[in-house]
């Protein structure tokens, strides 16, 4: 019996077809994450929601972009004409970097200006992590009710979609550096030039205890979820020593981004603060020799659950003094 010709064609029509059909689907993988928004996190996270509320990564949405009536301080619109683009922060690629959290309701969906820094400003975009994060075991299975078994699992599959858990203390610690560093790496070196000469501020002193504890801080645990837990000593030691590792790669990695002297000043404020803050610290040692994210995660998992205050009780700032 000889080959039906006909079969064979139709057969590398229909492989043919199926193949472009696939090549030219679009790839879940390698789709980039987007923001959702903070309104879905406050269905989960009411109290955490209410703490944002309340602090100046909330307000600046309404009041950034307003100019100061005292004259000594930063002015927005001449900081905005500086870097030029569009002439509303929230629509301008440099401003909106840090300032702003740009959401999506889907990923055809174009991006806009819907709050100011949010959950996944820190916690990063939940596109891909958000339906993870909330399956506590199938479709009526409630929080309470979750096995150890889905939570671990839950807990690995949102971080490997991209969710920085409260746990994860370097990368929490590295997302601030970010922006209070002036260290996004989409941060152009000669936006930053026009910024600092249009008088926009850089804190080298910016650390992490001090900043974090104050306003913004949102610890609810169980089994009370209302009380907003400080932190103790041992943990803001630890804390501490974290965010000047986060400090120094940070500053170390961008030092050479911009000849800008008053950036270039800053950064190597930033370093110098890091490394005195971190002599003393022998897990910080080959971290202080090479200051790179690698050896500054390696001090994080050495340090961690040990009693650091000994070493650097003296540094933290006092309460009274947290932003």
């Amino acid at each position: 019996m000889k080959p039906d010709k006909r079969f064979f064609a139709s057969t590398f029509l229909f492989l043919l077809g199926w193949a472009v059909t696939f090549v030219s689907m679009p790839s879940m993988a390698s789709a980039e994450p987007f923001v959702k928004g903070a309104k879905l996190c406050e269905e989960c996270h009411e109290e955490e929601f209410k703490v944002w509320q309340k602090t100046k990564h909330f307000t600046s949405f309404r009041t950034v972009h307003r100019e100061p009536k005292d004259a000594s301080k930063p002015s927005p619109k001449k900081i905005l004409k500086a870097v030029g683009g569009q002439k509303r922060m929230k629509r301008n690629e440099t401003c909106y970097l840090c300032h702003y959290t740009l959401e999506k309701k889907d990923a055809g969906a174009k991006p806009q200006a819907k709050s100011g820094t949010s959950c996944e400003s820190c916690h990063g975009a939940s596109s891909d992590w958000l339906p993870l994060h909330d399956n506590y075991g199938g479709k009526d299975v409630k929080r309470e009710a979750e096995s150890a078994d889905n939570k671990a699992k839950r807990i690995a599959s949102s971080k490997a979609a991209g969710l920085i858990w409260p746990t994860m203390k370097y990368e929490v610690a590295e997302n601030c550096m970010t922006c209070h560093g002036l260290a996004n790496p989409d941060l152009k070196a000669d936006d930053l030039a026009k910024m600092l000469g249009a008088g926009h501020p850089i804190n080298p002193d910016f650390e992490l205890v001090k900043y974090s504890q104050g306003s913004v801080r949102h610890r609810h645990y169980p089994p009370d979820m209302k009380t907003n837990a400080e932190m103790t000593p041992k943990e803001q030691a630890e804390f501490f020593v974290i965010g000047q590792a986060a400090a120094l790669v940070s500053a170390t990695g961008v030092m050479s981004k911009s000849s800008e002297p008053k950036y270039v000043e800053a950064q190597k404020k930033r370093a110098e603060n890091a490394k005195a803050a971190l002599a003393g610290i022998p897990e910080a040692a080959e971290l202080l020799a090479s200051p790179t994210r690698d050896n500054a995660l390696k001090l994080a998992t050495a340090i961690a659950g040990k009693d650091l205050t000994g070493a650097v009780g003296s540094k933290l700032p006092a309460k009274g003094d947290y932003k």
